[in-house]
């Protein structure tokens, strides 16, 4: 191992990448950290699903050589903390402009968010997943206000079509923020640095930190050129 390695990494925003991703940061890290899957509890009754799986699964050797570390715990209720960070980034008119110019552009971040290969349930309708997402990028969703507590809200009611997609949205801009507000803490708790596949999520990232006034190097890795 170089004596030049940089101290360990985090990787955000999702608990698996790609093996070229990993293999890059493995070229300038010590080790690679992997948070566990994200499963986000917005009520007593709803939320979104947990996977198992993780990075090691794929790598045992690098796990047990201490070059993938995992097993940081990030499901359940937000906590208050992440909860009020999550509403800044909602109020954020420019936060909000960049997640939608993202979710309409980079169809990696969109593929993140919503599985558009198959039909979606829309409220108590399956919807094809193209037709879905059309609506979902329709412009006044990048200003239509939104809170945590409203999409909490939104999850609970049968809605209308409207309100439906209305949850969906908001549903996503939660997701996408507090992976990001997780990750920040995470980093601060274990001094590890941020370090992203996404120009996406590194661009929003960044747009939080600005916003709140923390100072934390992250860095984007291009390993596709």
């Amino acid at each position: 191992m170089s004596a030049t390695l940089l101290p360990d990494a985090l990787y955000y925003p999702f608990h698996l990448c790609h093996p070229a991703t990993l293999e890059l940061m493995l070229k300038r890290y010590k080790a690679v950290h992997f948070r566990d899957y994200m499963a986000i509890q917005l009520t007593p009754l709803t939320g979104t699903t947990a996977y198992q799986d993780r990075m090691g699964d794929q790598f045992p050797d690098l796990v047990r050589a201490g070059r993938i570390v995992q097993g940081y715990h990030v499901s359940g209720p937000l906590t208050g903390e992440v909860a009020e960070a999550v509403d800044r980034d909602l109020s954020d008119a420019t936060w909000r402009a960049m997640f939608h110019c993202a979710l309409g552009e980079d169809r990696r971040f969109q593929r993140g968010l919503f599985d558009v290969a198959h039909g979606m349930t829309i409220g108590r309708r399956l919807v094809p997943g193209p037709a879905a997402l059309l609506t979902l990028l329709e412009a006044r969703w990048a200003s239509q206000p939104l809170t945590l507590e409203a999409v909490r809200r939104l999850s609970r009611l049968p809605g209308s079509s409207d309100e439906s997609y209305a949850y969906e949205y908001g549903l996503a801009l939660v997701k996408t923020s507090a992976a990001l507000h997780v990750t920040y803490r995470l980093a601060l708790a274990h001094g590890l640095r941020p370090v992203t596949d996404s120009r996406s999520h590194h661009d929003l990232f960044a747009r939080s930190l600005a916003r709140e006034g923390l100072d934390l190097e992250h860095e984007l890795l291009s390993p596709f050129g």
